[in-house]
């Protein structure tokens, strides 16, 4: 099986992967979000230690278990051969109604496959105000035509 785009990678072809990250990541689906990493896969998620598929599927089942209403947007920071740094910004709320906007950056390094093999991820979140918001569109990926992260000033 292979993931396209396969590296090495170029603009287009890095801004492709970033946006089907993004797209699978706005489905809030772990199984689907899982299916695009090798299956013994290392991630450092904030102070978090995963490893393979199956801790993936479980970490995120716990992440939109808490973290609801997520919307995320992905960019491009740069790129070489099978690496991408992405930064990123998310909104979502707790069960208490208190939104929040996380930012970070993301280090992918992926196999000749597509499928990533590390995932470094360090993230802060920041409290907003529900009239804050920018990321307002239905479940589901970020609409052709919305805003990404630059146009947004994040």
């Amino acid at each position: 099986m292979t993931r396209p785009p396969l590296p090495p990678f170029d603009a287009t072809s890095a801004a492709a992967k970033v946006r089907a990250a993004e797209d699978s990541w706005n489905s809030r689906d772990p199984v689907r979000v899982a299916a695009a990493y090798t299956p013994d896969s290392r991630w450092r998620n904030r102070a978090d230690f995963i490893r393979g598929r199956e801790q993936i599927v479980a970490f995120l089942q716990r992440k939109w278990d808490r973290e609801l209403d997520y919307r995320l947007i992905k960019e491009v920071w740069a790129f070489t051969d099978n690496r991408i740094a992405v930064r990123f910004a998310y909104e979502w709320r707790d069960d208490s109604g208190t939104w929040f906007r996380a930012y970070g950056n993301e280090n992918w390094e992926f196999r000749s496959d597509g499928l990533m093999a590390v995932r470094h991820a360090s993230i802060n979140d920041r409290p907003i105000a529900e009239s804050e918001r920018l990321f307002r569109w239905p479940p589901g990926p970020r609409p052709e035509g919305h805003p990404g992260l630059s146009d947004l000033g994040l």
